[in-house]
C-alpha cells in the first residue's frame, strides 16, 4: 500500500478514537455514570477499532518511510501517546471528577502528538 493509504488509515483511527473519548468525556462530565451510558458499548467499539487502525496505519507509514529499529524519539512519543490514549477511556469513568482534566490532557497530547509527526523535532 502507498504511504497515502497509510496516512488515511492512521488519521481515520485517530479520529475514531478522539471522537469516543469525547464523547464518554461529555457523558462523564454531564454528571452521568458508566451505567447508564447506552452506547458505552459503541464508544468502547469505536475506540478499540480507532487504536488498531492509528497502529497499524502508523507502523504502515514508517514501514514506507524506511524508519527501523531503533526508532527515533519522535515516534518513541508517539508511541507513549497512542498507549495514554488507549489508557484514558477506562479512566474517565473510574476518576469522573477528572473529566474535565482529561478533556485537557486529551488535547494536549493530540497536540503533541501532531507536533511530532509534522516538525520530527528528535
Amino acid at each position: 500500500m502507498s504511504l497515502l493509504v497509510y496516512k488515511v488509515i492512521h488519521l481515520t483511527g485517530i479520529f475514531m478514537i478522539i471522537l469516543s473519548l469525547g464523547g464518554v468525556l461529555v457523558h462523564v462530565i454531564n454528571g452521568r455514570s458508566k451505567d447508564d451510558n447506552s452506547f458505552r458499548k459503541g464508544a468502547s467499539i469505536t475506540h478499540g477499532i480507532g487504536m488498531f487502525l492509528a497502529l497499524l496505519g502508523g507502523f504502515g507509514m514508517l514501514a514506507r518511510l524506511s524508519i527501523h529499529w531503533p526508532w527515533p524519539g519522535w515516534v518513541w512519543v508517539k508511541f507513549l501517546i497512542w498507549i495514554a490514549l488507549g489508557g484514558l477511556v477506562g479512566l474517565i469513568y473510574r476518576k469522573p471528577n477528572a473529566g474535565k482534566m482529561i478533556w485537557v490532557a486529551t488535547l494536549v497530547l493530540s497536540f503533541v502528538a501532531a507536533y511530532m509527526a509534522l516538525f520530527k523535532p528528535f
